[in-house]
């Protein structure tokens, strides 16, 4: 007699295995998708469940950054070197094309190019007829992004109405959209913070280096610290100091900080996570703190 043995999944197992089905769904319902690409931690994850979801065949998706060009060199390298180690097809599109399109105008030359994004992924999506964008924000990071569900629609314009979305009952999924409307869809929607690092500790995932701690020239502005770049110069009156730092999540230079930090491995970073009290983006992300158009503004008007 066969004796069956029951497994016992965990909470990442049941994770990974929503985020599977999801992205399958995207795959069996959509002509036409895109998985957002980035080089941060959360799209390293996504593209580990992209493999679990379609390996050994290749994805039914290229990959796709929007690029501010201020964006940190050891995460857009990295972003490079992965897509090409999967051999799939990445394309970059750069808020720089669209400020020479004057699609873009800053009002300032130092103005964060970060909300500007969203103008330069509603011309890729025009660009590639895309209708579906496959992407790592999670419910946990902000409180707009918890309005979201998981098929988020977006009209014709590529605004979103929180009032005016679609019901996902027993995990049904409806992705239709007529030509023009596109769906932003996220797999990972239900993870927190905590489950990203638990989940890439699990698979031995490669990380940018910025990631870990490591010495950088700050100078302590607007309630955080901020990198002395090229980009963000020291202003008269600052004080550089060098700090021992990592980052959190990492994006355009301009509004990503550090966290002061010692974690230099992945098991330090869970452990640190595991006791902070300040939100993942309420700890780095200045222009969620200091930009006059919040974050559910920003996305009504495309920000994905």
């Amino acid at each position: 007699m066969t004796t069956l043995t029951k497994q016992t999944l965990s909470h990442l197992d049941w994770l990974e295995s929503e985020a599977i089905h999801i992205m399958r769904e995207v795959a069996g319902q959509c002509s036409n998708p895109v998985l957002l690409f980035s080089g941060g931690k959360d799209s390293i994850c996504m593209l580990r469940i992209a493999e679990k979801a379609f390996r050994p065949g290749k994805f039914p998706f290229p990959l796709m950054h929007i690029d501010t060009g201020h964006n940190y060199k050891e995460v857009t390298d990295f972003r490079d070197k992965r897509a090409a180690e999967l051999g799939e097809r990445l394309i970059v599109r750069s808020v720089e094309d669209s400020m020479a399109r004057g699609t873009v105008v800053l009002k300032t030359d130092d103005e964060s190019r970060n909300k500007h994004q969203s103008v330069t992924l509603l011309e890729a999506i025009e660009e590639f007829s895309f209708d579906a964008c496959i992407g790592g924000a999670r419910r946990d990071e902000e409180k707009a992004r918890a309005k979201e569900r998981i098929f988020s629609f977006r009209d014709e314009f590529g605004q979103w109405d929180p009032k005016n979305q679609r019901p996902e009952l027993w995990d049904l999924y409806n992705a239709r959209s007529f030509k023009g409307e596109n769906i932003r869809v996220f797999p990972i929607s239900n993870w927190t913070e905590f489950d990203v690092w638990q989940y890439i500790e699990r698979e031995n995932l490669e990380l940018p280096s910025i990631y870990f701690a490591h010495l950088r020239p700050i100078v302590r502005r607007q309630g955080g610290m901020l990198p002395v770049t090229e980009v963000t110069p020291a202003r008269p009156g600052d004080t550089i100091e060098q700090v021992q730092v990592r980052f959190r999540t990492v994006g355009d230079i301009t509004c990503t900080a550090p966290v002061e930090s010692a974690a230099d491995t992945i098991a330090k970073i869970i452990a640190e996570t595991a006791t902070t009290t300040i939100t993942e983006r309420g700890a780095t992300r200045l222009d969620d703190q200091t930009s006059d158009a919040s974050m559910e503004q920003r996305k009504k008007e495309g920000y994905f």
